[in-house]
């Protein structure tokens, strides 16, 4: 019997069986080309400068602003300028919590869809969070957790979105969980499927912070257009408990198992040293388990710390995703020897 999730014992020893598995299964396991090298992808590149596709593009996520916006200095409607005017960036994910109460106003929706348009700036997917349960354990609010995410579908198709970005919450046993998000995630992604929009699932804490979890419930679900949105950062199982000690899985296996669903990429940052590396997430190391998948997609800067303010926590994230891009792109240039 599969243990519930407050076990650590599980972490250990699933980690240690698991480890070399998990980081070879980017390459091991065959997906469509759609899912493998992420939403909208045709082909895979080298680094910018030589005609061809980058390894991969950035993105930004407006969390990264969420401490602005929830202060109003900074309007939602102006995320789209901001990230092209001070960060150059010109392809966005949307948080739908920063404009849930205008849903239905399609006045305030279609001006979010012309600013980004006439600045040339993409909108990628919306990240869409408390409209409860997909997991749920109870069949009707699970169902009605479904339903609560149709509208959703609905605005990333006329944004333009390739993906809508949800939660796989749940409760229950580790297996009973499985199926539970399966079931609602299978309900969801048919409705989607219908509107041409990928519904993907992001570590965010509980089991969906266990990789070998979400990586199966994926498998479950088994359709083209329901995956992942893996992040950097999101591996804490027990998080927003408060007073327990952290449970932790392991990052990198998380990261290999997840990645050969992914369909977007969130590159979470809290600080940096002074030399503009990530102080508690190994960049290049997680780019690496990404390219080996075969994901070419965006990558979105997700600055969630408090050292630095947040425009310059979005400027370092983005340099050191540029940074690693360039040495990864030589590097992968380089012959091999024979």
């Amino acid at each position: 019997m599969q243990p519930t999730i407050n076990r650590r014992r599980f972490l250990s020893t699933s980690a240690a069986s698991a480890a070399g598995a998990a980081l070879g299964a980017a390459s091991a396991i065959q997906l469509p080309e759609k899912t493998v090298r992420g939403a909208g992808v045709v082909s895979l590149g080298s680094e910018q400068g030589d005609g061809e596709r980058p390894l991969f593009e950035i993105s930004l996520a407006q969390w990264s602003l969420h401490r602005k916006i929830r202060a109003g200095e900074m309007n939602p409607l102006d995320f789209a300028k901001v990230a092209k005017e001070e960060f150059g960036i010109d392809a966005i994910e949307y948080v739908n919590s920063f404009f849930s109460k205008k849903v239905k106003d399609k006045k305030y929706l279609s001006e979010m869809k012309q600013r980004a348009g006439d600045l040339g700036v993409k909108t990628l997917l919306i990240m869409v969070d408390r409209e409860g349960k997909i997991g749920d354990p109870d069949k009707a609010r699970r169902t009605r957790s479904v339903e609560n995410h149709y509208k959703w579908v609905e605005v990333a198709k006329d944004f333009g979105c390739h993906s809508i970005r949800v939660n796989a919450a749940s409760a229950g046993g580790y297996q009973e969980q499985v199926g539970y998000a399966s079931d609602g995630l299978a309900k969801l992604s048919q409705f989607a499927a219908d509107f041409d929009i990928n519904v993907i699932v992001e570590n965010h804490g509980g089991l969906s912070s266990n990789g070998q979890w979400l990586a199966q419930v994926i498998r479950n679900v088994g359709m083209a257009n329901c995956g992942t949105l893996p992040d950097f950062g999101n591996f804490t199982i027990n998080r927003g408990q408060t007073g327990a000690e952290p449970i932790v899985y392991d990052r990198y296996i998380g990261m290999a198992s997840l990645m050969p669903f992914a369909k977007a990429v969130s590159a979470k940052s809290y600080d940096f040293d002074d030399q503009g590396n990530e102080t508690t997430i190994d960049f290049e190391k997680m780019l690496t388990i990404m390219l080996d998948a075969g994901y070419a997609g965006h990558v979105g800067v997700e600055y969630e710390g408090k050292q630095l303010s947040e425009y310059e926590g979005i400027a370092a994230t983005k340099k050191l995703l540029e940074r690693c891009r360039a040495r990864l792109s030589d590097s992968r240039k380089q012959p091999t020897a024979s």
